[in-house]
């Protein structure tokens, strides 16, 4: 296999990563974070190339800009991962049996994780600090899109991990081509986990062809619902930021959701979206509201493909509903059990909705553009899992550990 290789040398290196103290740890990523920095210019023309390649329209190369200013926080999210406490070792659970036996449920890494991403190269040092620090082997897949950034960024991380003694094997980069990806799904002697970050139909492939076990991440088909005792201006606010903060991450807002006798309302609540050039598709009832006072080149009758679309643009469906219930029925439907949000007054109303929506992240009268491991306290991200099986929402370091039975005795044997 081409590839075997790569996957076998992973596999040694994950076996030296123990022999690490955390102070070693820390001091490597703090010099990473430095280098970052210091090699911005280098980092930046190779992501010039890239950005070459693709149309600026296209919803991705917001995703795969990279400037100094958003190298600069990349490097502190390194350093907020430096900040943070190991959980290796972490004692989950201990007793000792009647016959003396002494166990210990303790937490330890994956093992080799392989991440697949598309235009992302964020994901490269971020996805790399988040195993490092926790013990584990990353095998990183990009695509061809961030391919020279990719490629400037794991040869930085190489330069840190050589001039600190460590195995550069510790964070493999595939080449970009298809061929890698296929290779990484049937790993299964080498792999512990695969980690898809990218659109539904990369997450779709994945699942549907990977041999090595998968935690779901990434996509996000988002709704808020402002509700019959919604504040107005909360709304307005929240529905702006959650919609054009970034619109290429996947917790932006899709849909609104609004209560029928609120529709009096609509115009004040997307008024501000019409400032950065949101196309709206909005259903009959809404768009007869807004028919005349929202932009015309911006408003769209909705079809039923722009319901349970996950945009990374800079659209926005918009629904009308009855009711809370059928606010929760459309969002059962449509959601990709991301993150949802409810905009109400009524206790009872956000008690429901809390507890009855099915989605890794739910909000109550606040932006879904909250859902982000540095926003959540666990310093980067490797992705935000929508899925149910050892984790779901943000996943930090935690979530990048497995646990294991210690079992210590004295000459006990079982009858």
């Amino acid at each position: 296999m081409k590839y075997q290789l790569s996957f076998e040398n992973a596999l040694k290196a994950s076996r030296t990563l123990h022999r690490l103290d955390q102070l070693e740890v820390n001091n490597i990523l703090k010099d990473l974070a430095a280098q970052i920095k210091l090699q911005a210019d280098d980092i930046l023309f190779a992501n010039t190339l890239d950005l070459r390649r693709m149309s600026a329209d296209d919803p991705k190369y917001d995703r795969l800009k990279l400037t100094k200013e958003r190298l600069n926080d990349i490097s502190q999210e390194i350093l907020n991962v430096v900040k943070l406490e190991s959980p290796l070792s972490e004692v989950l659970e201990s007793r000792t049996l009647p016959n003396g036996l002494a166990l210990t449920k303790v937490r330890v890494p994956l093992g080799v994780i392989g991440v697949i991403y598309e235009a992302r190269p964020n994901v490269t040092v971020d996805v790399f600090s988040l195993c490092f620090k926790t013990g584990n082997v990353v095998i990183l897949k990009g695509g061809s899109d961030a391919e020279f950034s990719n490629l400037a960024l794991i040869k930085i991380i190489h330069k840190v991990l050589l001039k600190h003694g460590v195995d550069v094997n510790v964070a493999i980069l595939l080449p970009s081509e298809r061929e890698a990806t296929a290779a990484l799904l049937n790993a299964t002697n080498f792999v512990d986990v695969l980690i898809p970050r990218g659109s539904q139909a990369l997450i779709d492939y994945v699942r549907e062809h990977s041999k090595v076990p998968v935690i779901e991440t990434g996509a996000g088909i988002v709704h808020t619902y402002f509700d019959l005792s919604g504040n107005t201006e909360k709304g307005r606010a929240i529905i702006f930021n959650a919609k054009t903060r970034r619109v290429s991450v996947c917790n932006a807002l899709d849909c609104l959701l609004i209560h029928s006798e609120r529709l009096d309302d609509l115009y004040v609540l997307v008024a501000a979206l019409a400032t950065k050039s949101v196309h709206l598709y909005a259903d009959p009832a809404s768009f007869i509201v807004l028919d005349g006072y929202y932009p015309s080149n911006l408003l769209h009758r909705a079809g039923p493909h722009d319901f349970g679309t996950e945009f990374l643009d800079y659209k926005m469906a918009v629904k009308t509903v009855e009711n809370l219930d059928d606010a929760l029925n459309h969002i059962s439907i449509y959601s990709s059990k991301h993150s949802e949000a409810i905009i109400a007054e009524d206790e009872r109303q956000l008690t429901t909705f809390l507890n009855a929506v099915d989605a890794a992240a739910v909000y109550a009268n606040t932006s879904t553009a909250f859902t982000d491991g540095g926003q959540f306290g666990l310093g980067a991200e490797i992705g935000i899992s929508t899925q149910k099986l050892h984790a779901r929402g943000p996943m930090g370091l935690k979530e990048l550990t497995s646990y294991k039975w210690v079992v210590r005795g004295n000459g006990q044997v079982r009858q």
